[in-house]
């Protein structure tokens, strides 16, 4: 497979109920013979359009993994748990759904001859030690969640080295965009519902922290560039180049909600990170991934679909 328009492939999206693989599928429908695995435990099976094949099942069932994954030309491996506190209540869950369940798919795919995206995350850096963090810079995760996505990470590696299965790791910044529930939501979509609701914003800490807030539509670009590129084996970073406060998030939102709502603190959460900035230069230069979507752009985008509550503070 060389680099080109991802079209007329046979594909599978784990996770392609949820908030990312529902966004992926989205846009590999129309020119793309899709299936989904999912599990539904944070997506919903009303989100799979009616054309595409679905699975209702965890990616650890090796039967139905293998049935969809037949004849598959490439897996976009989106599947597993997202949120950091639940994996620090419950690391245990969490290395099941991250990190074997990527180890399921990775054995599948070799069975099944397929190309690999992997979903990872920019967790495995923990603190950075520099600013903007490249690939090959050290890695301390400060959670489960994020010695999982490391661990999924590495697979990827290994079976790209010792078994030529071609694979590609998309480190995820910290991903926004419509469809993102609450259970799973970061702070930009968290802040916008809360702004719209005439709720105050919560800031965890001192609201200095920083982080690279990317939207889901350029997540999907980076997959779908993924999926046809000749630099396999490798991990990529997948965000905008750009950092910004949490507090300065905060004035953003109630800016594009029209909404006086306060901003109230509270205490620092555990496994979060200080500051967080993606740097882009092997995704621009290898995938020749372009992030497309300002922050201000997708948050007007987010109010917009949200419309305030008669309650609202005005």
């Amino acid at each position: 497979m060389t680099d080109g328009p991802l079209s007329g492939a046979t594909t599978l999206v784990t996770g392609g109920a949820g908030f990312i693989g529902g966004h992926l599928v989205d846009a590999l429908v129309e020119d793309n013979d899709v299936r989904v695995v999912d599990d539904c435990s944070t997506g919903s099976a009303a989100r799979v359009p009616e054309s595409v094949e679905f699975y209702e099942a965890d990616v650890r069932h090796t039967d139905v993994l293998d049935s969809a994954m037949a004849d598959v030309d490439i897996v976009f491996h989106q599947a597993g748990l997202s949120s950091v506190p639940e994996s620090l209540s419950d690391p245990l869950v969490s290395h099941g759904r991250n990190t074997t369940g990527t180890l399921a798919v990775l054995e599948a795919a070799r069975r099944h001859d397929a190309r690999v995206v992997l979903a990872s995350s920019a967790a495995v850096y923990g603190q950075p030690t520099s600013l903007p963090v490249e690939e090959d810079d050290p890695k301390d995760p400060t959670s489960p969640y994020g010695v999982d996505k490391l661990a999924a990470d590495h697979y990827g590696g290994v079976f790209a080295d010792c078994y030529g299965l071609p694979t590609v790791s998309l480190r995820y910044f910290n991903v926004y965009g419509p469809g993102q529930t609450s259970a799973a939501a970061g702070v930009v979509t968290t802040f916008v519902e809360r702004a719209t609701d005439g709720r105050p914003l919560v800031v965890h800490g001192n609201g200095s922290q920083t982080r690279d807030f990317v939207h889901v539509a350029d997540v999907v670009q980076a997959n779908l560039l993924a999926g046809t590129t000749d630099a396999t084996g490798r991990a990529f970073n997948v965000g905008t180049g750009t950092a910004t406060q949490v507090e300065r998030l905060a004035t953003i939102v109630r800016s594009a909600v029209d909404s006086p709502v306060p901003i109230e603190r509270a205490e620092a959460r555990d496994g979060d990170i200080e500051h967080s900035r993606a740097d882009l230069s092997r995704a621009r230069r290898l995938l020749d991934y372009d992030p497309q979507v300002s922050l201000r752009e997708g948050i007007r985008a987010l109010a917009a679909e949200r419309p305030p509550q008669a309650d609202a503070v005005r």
